[in-house]
């Protein structure tokens, strides 16, 4: 009996002395691997720290659309309507910050009607059946540039190159359905364009204050490129050159910028200076776009967000808006713009306001009532395509639009818009700022109601 409580009392001890050394070792492999464990959190952390600069980011903004359309010119009568033009708009949109103060962004896009013939119906090559077949199809660069900014002292300073995010901006991106403006002020500017900028913020001194200094090329002069011209041949076009002649580059000069901005109300103004713009020879109707003078631009808008003081949620989430905005342009001696006199020049002016609301029916929606008024001879740079019956903001003459912004099912990802646009064109209505027409009185008509919907992510 005695024999067997020892030997008992030794396996007892056995057990506990190996269950010791075995807790201590498992204590040390456990110590091991939390040692492990965070270098490899802090490996990981550095990495992920390090991807979300070092990659591109890529968004999607996919549009489709069904236009009603109707013109209607009351002097001779004469009607046409198209009651459903298809269009589909794409934009690949690019993003990437690979260092403090760096940041590259980008915008692909291809905007086509539904079974447009792409170039020309020759080809036989519908938009839709093209990215079927061995053929081009055209996606365009519509946003590309990097903007890098740092301090000089307490000075805020920025340079940007490339082309601009110059579509859609401050106040357009309402009824476009965007809540991020472009960068100019769409009243006088609303179209691609390429340039340099350089940015000072003032926020230390003025509430959200800044100013953009731009310079850029809107038009290239009469060239050709290496395969242009043959050497030795006469005439002879020398690459990328110009020889004299009215086609010279069209070059541009803004400023613009916030002069003030705390979040319920902003200022914002801007100068445009087009040189060579284009025009024709005084008295000679066959020349079309020579280099005729300079043009100038100039637009003030005010923005409140939010009416009151936390008089009703109602008020505060309305927006109302005010824009005025004046064009000159002034033509060299043996030139005419817009018709002018040998050498003269021609003004027009322009109101545009608006207020947009809550739909009180949906969670985000808005619905918007805007206004445009154009003199005789407004000629805003409006290239970019406002409406389907034209730019409504370049209208001379009266112009009123409502829409409905609103988010489909409730999902913020498809933004979708009820919009009707009516356009009384008093004088020669104004396609592609083109200093060359002459405008008329006219008594034209046009309407456009459009149904859109988008993906946007």
């Amino acid at each position: 009996m005695r024999k067997m409580i020892a030997m008992s009392l030794v396996a007892t001890f056995a057990l506990t002395s190996l269950q010791a050394a075995t807790n201590a070792e498992l204590e040390e492999r456990v110590a091991d691997l939390e040692k492990k464990l965070s270098k490899t959190d802090t490996t990981l952390k550095e990495v992920k720290k390090h991807d979300a600069f070092d990659n591109i980011k890529f968004g999607v903004d996919f549009r489709n659309a069904v236009d009603v359309l109707d013109y209607k010119d009351n002097d001779t009568g004469e009607t046409a309507s198209n009651n459903s033009l298809l269009t589909s708009r794409l934009y690949l949109t690019m993003a990437a910050a690979p260092m403090e103060g760096l940041i590259f962004k980008g915008k692909l896009a291809i905007y086509s009607t539904w079974g447009a013939h792409i170039y020309d119906e020759s080809m036989g090559l519908k938009d839709w059946s093209a990215s079927s077949k061995a053929t081009d199809t055209v996606l365009r660069v519509k946003e590309a540039y990097f903007v890098y900014s740092t301090d000089v002292g307490e000075q805020p300073v920025s340079l940007s190159i490339g082309r601009r995010p110059s579509t859609n901006g401050f106040l357009a991106n309402y009824r476009e359905n965007e809540d991020n403006p472009g960068s100019p002020l769409a009243h006088i500017t609303n179209m691609e364009v390429n340039a340099v900028m350089v940015k000072f913020g003032w926020d230390r001194f003025v509430s959200g204050a800044y100013t953009k200094f731009v310079y850029g090329r809107a038009h290239t002069g009469d060239q050709e490129g290496v395969y242009g011209g043959v050497a030795g041949s006469k005439p002879w076009d020398p690459p990328y050159a110009e020889k004299d002649g009215d086609d010279e580059n069209v070059d541009f000069f803004v400023t613009v910028g916030d002069a003030y901005n705390d979040g319920t109300y902003q200022l914002m103004y801007q100068w445009a200076h087009i040189f060579n713009t284009k025009g024709q020879k005084y008295n000679d109707p066959t020349t079309k776009k020579a280099a005729a003078g300079t043009a100038d631009l100039f637009s003030v808008g005010l923005k409140i967000d939010g009416i009151g003081d936390e008089i009703s949620d109602f008020l505060d989430n309305t927006t109302v808006f005010i824009s005025g905005a004046y064009a000159n342009y002034n033509a060299d001696n043996g030139y005419q713009l817009l018709g002018s006199e040998n050498g003269g020049s021609q003004d027009g002016t322009s109101i545009w306001a608006g207020v947009i609301i809550p739909d009180m029916i949906t969670d985000n929606g808005k619905i918007g009532f805007e206004y445009n008024h154009g003199s005789k001879y407004w000629t805003p740079m409006t290239w970019a395509e406002d409406t389907a019956i034209g730019s409504k903001i370049a209208v001379r003459g009266d112009a009123f639009e409502a829409y409905w912004n609103f988010d489909l099912f409730g999902v913020k990802y498809l933004p979708a818009q009820v919009r009707y646009t009516y356009a009384q064109h008093d004088y020669t209505p104004n396609v592609n700022c083109a200093g060359w027409v002459d405008s008329e009185e006219v008594d034209i008509t046009a309407q456009d109601l459009r149904f859109a919907i988008t993906y946007r992510y």
